[in-house]
């Protein structure tokens, strides 16, 4: 069985549905059931070295163009697989992961352009595309919502964190930002209003006789996203991390917060859980999928309420310990080997 991979990720900077597309290929890598090969731009510059998966580069153009035109034009009737929620609009045999409905749900983060842009993708997708795959209950139920898709064409997988254990923490993040173990609160993600950071800046205010400093790792597109204010001299901002930076400023955390209105999964969440790091997270969207009984939850539109169980973790180590370690159960319940599998049945699935 032959089957092509839309490998346009490989060529942006790595976010969450980038993350999750490198770490499908490398599981699907280790399977022998179907042939796969990645098609990238002209520009894609080098990755990892596979022992079944071939890389091949076709086109001249880039971006969007590559994506619509020279992509579909090489791989005509043929499978496609797209993990990171653009693929070809017109192309039939193909299977399209839709992360999220936030162009739906929460339109307020994204420019104009990207809106307008992402439905009209998402419109063809539910109309032409043998297939939608979605990461987790909630997102699907919001694309039956927002999109009508057909229960028969949208199916969930889930998302994995192996990729953190094979990580060796660089321990240099926390003198170069003048950080103490276990006393710092960690939160990861981009500056998608969505990410609702705001609320953390705040939670400052009730929090100003503590000694734990707050630490945002993460950076803004503000080509996407519209601007955030995050200005508050009781907030770190690391910006963009290497991933060795990220798993130590993990593991060393007094806790990790994830106060998102919006998502499709929540990664961080689960990587912070991998590690042995207690999390808070918001009480909607699929946050209980992803945490389970493993976290404390909070109203994300109520700076109070965070602040309250910020200090009923920070201050309580007994609580801490059992966070981490039902944290760690948690976490094992996901993996990306379990998730490639459930990509693989789907594959079946279209004209071969």
């Amino acid at each position: 069985m032959q089957v092509y991979i839309n490998g346009r990720f490989l060529v942006q900077r790595i976010t969450g549905v980038q993350r999750f597309a490198r770490e499908i290929i490398k599981m699907l890598d280790h399977q022998l059931d179907i042939k796969c090969t990645i098609l990238v731009p002209s520009e894609f510059q080098g990755w990892d070295s596979f022992q079944n998966i071939k890389i091949k580069k076709i086109g001249k153009l880039s971006g969007h163009l590559w994506e619509q035109l020279e992509l579909p034009l090489y791989v005509k009737g043929r499978p496609l697989i797209n993990l990171c929620n653009t693929g070809p609009v017109f192309k039939r045999n193909q299977i399209i992961t839709i992360h999220d409905a936030a162009v739906y749900a929460s339109p307020q983060g994204f420019s104009k352009l990207f809106r307008v842009w992402y439905k009209t993708m998402f419109f063809f997708f539910r109309l032409l595309s043998r297939k939608i795959l979605t990461v987790s209950e909630f997102s699907k139920n919001e694309l039956v919502k927002y999109l009508k898709v057909n229960s028969d064409k949208l199916k969930t997988i889930s998302e994995g964190k192996e990729h953190f254990d094979k990580i060796k923490e660089d321990d240099s993040i926390l003198p170069k930002m003048k950080l103490k173990k276990n006393c710092y609160i960690l939160a990861v993600s981009s500056m998608n209003p969505n990410k609702n950071f705001q609320t953390l800046v705040e939670t400052t205010q009730y929090l100003k006789d503590e000694s734990f400093e707050i630490v945002i790792a993460g950076g803004t597109d503000c080509r996407v996203f519209n601007r955030v204010n995050l200005t508050n001299e009781n907030i770190k901002h690391a910006g963009y991390v290497t991933d060795e930076e990220l798993k130590s400023l993990y593991m060393h955390a007094g806790c990790f917060v994830f106060p998102s209105v919006y998502e499709g999964f929540g990664l961080p969440p689960l990587e912070a859980m991998s590690v042995g790091c207690p999390i808070l997270v918001s009480n909607v969207g699929p946050m209980p999928e992803v945490a389970g009984e493993a976290a404390v939850y909070f109203n994300p539109y109520d700076s109070k309420d965070l602040a309250q169980k910020i200090k009923y973790v920070m201050n309580n180590d007994e609580v801490k310990n059992k966070l981490k370690e039902a944290g760690l159960k948690q976490a094992d319940k996901f993996s990306w080997k379990t998730v490639a599998t459930q990509l693989i049945g789907h594959i079946k699935q279209l004209d071969l």
